[in-house]
């Protein structure tokens, strides 16, 4: 795949993100209880495959706060039961969550299941992210205020956070909301890397002897080992439970991944390759896993910063890469000084616009989906990250099957002298023809809703006593599965022992071509015509 050019304006942006995630993917690792290299490979992986093999100028590939919380909770269930002193165990979980993240997304894109990511109704995102970040807010608060607390649960934790008032540290909460004000301060220059200006005047204050004046722990010693290519050696029953957290995880990593790439080829009327950006993500959280790296996704503040700070082409996250990979080989002893109140005000900042109650403000101007995007926020809150997650998801299925199997049905009459048949039960000026029933179901026909809907169709039908003739519109249904179709054969037999003729309206080219194989007895497949008109005049 061709490299894209590096323009001036490129050459800023990337040095410009360089420096805004180098800092943050420092700050994720430790929001994730992993080692700083964790998000630094996971970084310089996500940047370097996304640039190469992805479809969006702008994206950028990297750790996430989403991401980082949600590796915390599924290490949390699954290395309940180990030792405290065992990281080597926990580094290779994580991996092996990464890499079959990784095959999950490109097993997705070999299938061309690029439309995945509408699996999660965006009520339910904007819900479930929204009571992420406020989980992610809560949990930096310990850190920014310099007291130890333990509980993962979010209202344990913010009412054993209340309780500790007397522990707090005003040195380290003044250094943490100084960080957050700069922060802000900074976030109107999008060219201006904020976070590592705010990480500089850290180190300065620390080794000045800020920390020690006001007891205020840095990061500690910072290293970056760099082992090879490494495949976890795990058991099968552990492949297979994380095989369970992976898709869930894979599923929300697409479908904040994919809003924020489409969102901005929308914006600039780019062209946008759903499958293509599955397989890159899927690449890249391949080789993070190998890297003994965090899962990586398109996380909408980075790729807004990078549009924001001039980018034109993938050639600014490719340099960002390159120049990441020289920092952290330079920089990390360095920022082994940062006071930790500045970390935790750097992953806050991040999430902060995640807070917005504006996001979840139109379903209620709408009264639509409101409920449902409470309940995610809530479960979040109520049942823990991962466990909100996966009720999250499964509500999210949820609704998708409560409309496809729904059994809507308008009854169609003709408008006027025109060629238009609608509703009869929304227009009182329309007409049925005569001794003719014409059916259109509003849901696609399919195997969780054929056979309720072909009962409402034969209950309507029994109870017309004038009826010779009934016309079934199948606009919704460009295709038929295999019970949809044995059910409407078993509809055009009843029809044709009542001595009534059935025909097929809206007939789509495909849908043409599997009655001409099915023959079904009853409906002979030159009964079905391309429009209702054509019907009614054929009848």
């Amino acid at each position: 795949m061709k490299t894209p050019a590096l323009r001036p304006a490129d050459l800023i942006a990337g040095l410009s993100m360089a420096g805004l995630l180098l800092p943050e993917a420092v700050a994720y690792a430790g929001l994730a209880r992993m080692p700083p290299q964790a998000g630094v490979m996971a970084l310089f992986a996500g940047l370097l495959v996304y640039g190469l093999l992805g479809s969006s100028r702008f994206a950028i590939v990297s750790a996430t706060s989403s991401s980082a919380v949600l590796l915390l909770a599924a290490m949390t269930s699954m290395t309940a039961d180990l030792a405290p002193g065992a990281p080597d165990q926990r580094m290779a979980l994580a991996a092996g969550l990464v890499l079959l993240t990784g095959a999950l997304f490109v097993l997705a894109a070999l299938a061309r299941l690029g439309a995945l990511s509408s699996l999660v109704a965006k009520p339910v995102l904007r819900g479930f992210s929204m009571g992420l970040a406020l989980t992610i807010v809560l949990k930096q608060c310990p850190t920014l205020l310099g007291v130890q607390l333990e509980h993962s649960d979010f209202f344990r934790l913010a009412w054993d956070l209340v309780a500790a008032l007397p522990r707090w540290n005003w040195g380290s909460a003044a250094v943490g909301v100084a960080g957050l004000v700069l922060l802000k301060l900074f976030s109107r220059w999008r060219t201006l890397p904020g976070a590592l200006v705010v990480i500089a005047l850290g180190v300065a204050f620390d080794l000045a002897g800020g920390d020690r004046l006001w007891n205020i722990p840095a990061v500690g010693t910072l290293t970056l080992h760099f082992d090879g290519l490494r495949w976890p050696m795990l058991a099968r029953e552990t492949w297979l439970r994380l095989g369970e957290l992976a898709f869930a995880l894979a599923l929300i990593l697409y479908a904040e991944s994919y809003g924020s790439i489409r969102g901005f080829a929308v914006r600039h009327g780019d062209p946008v390759n759903a499958n293509r950006d599955l397989l890159a993500l899927g690449a890249a959280n391949l080789l993070a896993g190998l890297l003994q790296g965090m899962p990586v996704g398109a996380g909408y503040s980075a790729t807004s910063a990078n549009e924001a700070a001039g980018a034109t082409s993938k050639a600014a996250g490719l340099l960002a890469a390159a120049v990441v990979l020289l920092a952290a080989l330079t920089l990390l002893p360095w920022i082994a000084h940062t006071p930790q109140p500045l970390l935790a005000a750097i992953v806050i900042h991040a999430v902060g616009h995640t807070l917005a109650p504006g996001g979840l403000a139109p379903y209620f101007r709408w009264r639509r989906d409101r409920l449902i995007a409470l309940f995610a926020f809530a479960a979040v809150l109520l049942l823990g990250v991962l466990d909100g997650l996966l009720i999250s998801i499964a509500a999210s299925l949820a609704l998708l099957l409560r409309s496809l199997a729904a059994t809507r049905i308008s009854w169609l009459g003709r408008l006027g002298d025109s060629h238009d048949f609608v509703d009869l039960a929304r227009h009182a000026d329309a007409r049925a023809p005569a001794r003719t029933l014409i059916a259109r179901p509003d849901v696609p026909l399919f195997f969780g809703n054929a056979d309720a809907v072909f009962a409402a169709l034969r209950d309507r039908v029994a109870a017309a006593s004038d009826v010779d003739r009934v016309i079934l519109s199948l606009e919704q249904s460009p295709d038929l599965d295999g019970t949809s179709l044995e059910a409407l054969a078993e509809f055009a037999a009843w029809v044709q022992a009542r001595g009534q003729r059935l025909l097929l309206a809206r007939v789509k080219d495909e849908l043409q071509d599997l009655l001409a194989r099915a023959a079904l007895p009853g409906l002979p497949s030159a009964d079905a015509y391309w429009s209702v008109d054509d019907a009614v005049v054929a009848a």
